[in-house]
């Protein structure tokens, strides 16, 4: 039976970045992933210079072999509205970039041992250490494979039973000449429509030749009535060409302060969405994701070796000094309240750039995590 410090399930931006720092620090690791790299992720696919900064991403070196395309204005406004707000910011506050490339990337400097199209398909407790698959011997198992981690699982989250989740359709595909002229869209500047609930939004992005297009809500119901509706009103618009696919691919994930699931047992530790972290009013959790990686390492070093619940509860400690307690929706008050509400600030140039863009999306408020310093700036005090 093979043997290793830690094995993280899931490679996307939380398990690679938790991998590659614990690699930084002489840990022999086993990355495992059901898919095959590169594959297609849903998602919107913007970085903000934060994220670049705490990865330590060589812009210029990664732009040369893969889509990076910056943003330096939004375009945002209601679905079914009349009215809509162009925010430029004259810098760049963003970079789209391709998941299937990003994570890749990403996964393949991390420098650990990568079992990909290899499924976590059991772990079971051996004393202080933990038997996956009947194959790895190892003290650690990090969670990382997202909203439906079967980390998560084994720690008795119910998916879909418990658990508020926001569910989204997305598409990205390259787009031919005709449609290229048909697109109205700016790479430059992402389109932002919400919800008339508030309740999720939709965007149009481009990236090149690339055009990203998706909608997200809470629940999921009537998704694909709903994004219908959207990609109905985008071509109204002009905004998107008439002939865009329709094979749009799902994806759930869980709000900070709406999960359930336990992020830490002996033994074990979730980050990214595993541990249901994306930001709430936003839903982005690429961020979130590498920074509760880092927070996670963090949290092992510090442990050296001893992986017991209670030695590994300064991880949670750094999530909520980070990322804040947000409590859960209490679902009160009237729809046609929240209706009118949105159209009023959503028509207002300083809320929309101030507080939707900078606050919600950007996060410009809040400074970048230095990867090399999270023991020191975010420790938590070890009992």
């Amino acid at each position: 039976m093979d043997s290793c410090d830690a094995v993280i399930v899931g490679g996307g931006p939380a398990g690679s970045s938790c991998a590659r720092r614990l690699r930084e620090q002489g840990f022999e690791v086993v990355l495992m992933d059901k898919a095959q790299f590169p594959r297609d992720k849903v998602c919107a696919g913007w970085i903000t210079p934060a994220v670049a900064e705490t990865l330590q991403l060589d812009l210029g070196d990664y732009a040369g072999q893969h889509v990076l395309q910056p943003i330096t204005a939004f375009r945002t406004g209601l679905i079914d509205g009349h009215e809509e707000v162009e925010t430029r910011y004259g810098t760049t506050v963003s970079y789209g970039i391709r998941r299937r490339e990003l994570d890749n990337y990403l996964l393949q400097r991390s420098g650990a041992q990568l079992q990909l199209g290899q499924a976590l398909k059991s772990m079971v407790r051996d004393g202080d250490r933990w038997i996956v698959n009947d194959a790895i011997s190892t003290p650690l198992v990090i969670g990382a494979g997202g909203h439906f981690c079967p980390v998560a699982r084994t720690l008795g989250a119910r998916l879909g039973a418990d658990e508020p989740a926001i569910t989204a359709k997305e598409i990205e595909f390259e787009m031919n000449p005709a449609q290229r002229a048909a697109c109205r869209v700016r790479g430059d500047t992402p389109e932002l429509y919400f919800c008339q609930d508030l309740k999720g939004y939709g965007w149009c992005f481009r990236k090149g030749d690339y055009l990203n297009i998706g909608l997200g809500c809470e629940g999921g119901h009537r998704l694909s009535e709903q994004l219908k509706h959207f990609c109905d009103f985008l071509k109204e618009r002009g905004r998107i060409p008439p002939d865009t696919p329709d094979s749009f691919h799902g994806h759930a994930y869980l709000l900070h302060g709406h999960a359930v699931r336990r992020q830490i047992e002996d033994g074990v530790l979730l980050i990214g969405d595993a541990a249901g972290l994306a930001y709430p009013q936003s839903g982005e959790g690429i961020r979130p994701a590498v920074e509760s990686a880092f927070m996670a390492a963090a949290t092992i070093l510090e442990a050296n070796g001893d992986y017991r619940r209670e030695r590994l509860q300064p991880y949670i400690a750094r999530l909520t000094e980070r990322f804040g307690v947000v409590p859960p929706p209490t679902g009160n008050g009237s729809g046609a309240l929240r209706n009118l509400v949105a159209r009023m600030l959503l028509g207002n140039r300083w809320f929309t750039r101030h507080v939707v863009l900078d606050r919600w999306f950007l996060h410009r408020h809040q400074a970048a995590m230095q990867s090399a310093q999270v023991g020191e700036e975010y420790a938590a005090p070890v009992e």
